[in-house]
């Protein structure tokens, strides 16, 4: 018994399925200070899918737009607390990313 030696299966994780590039990409935000960042440094923001990675924004920006993609930041929102008559509510949490493109290159949302 001493020399049997057991086999142990390896599991692999399961997969996180790919998001296609729409799934990525909620919407364009459009506000006046997003207008001046894109205008003076190349950045745009967008509402994202929770589950959405860097790569997976990067990757849906450059094929939706044709663009290149030099920097992609996030940021996890939290839900804020509103009032509805008599009763408390919370907004829905989301995720933003902002996008930064390399030079020369635009996004024309209008």
């Amino acid at each position: 018994m001493a020399n049997e030696t057991t086999e142990v299966d390896v599991v692999a994780e399961p997969e996180t399925p790919q998001l296609e590039a729409y799934q990525v990409i909620l919407r364009p935000l459009i506000t006046e200070k997003n207008v001046h960042k894109a205008e003076r440094l190349s950045q745009y923001s967008f509402e994202i899918n929770p589950k959405a990675t860097k790569e997976d924004v990067r990757r849906a920006v450059e094929t939706l737009f044709n663009v290149n993609v030099s920097k992609v930041r996030t940021q996890a929102r939290r839900g804020k607390h509103r009032r509805y008559r008599f009763r408390m509510g919370e907004l829905k949490s989301w995720k933003k990313a902002i996008v930064t493109l390399h030079k020369d290159q635009r996004i024309d949302f209008f």
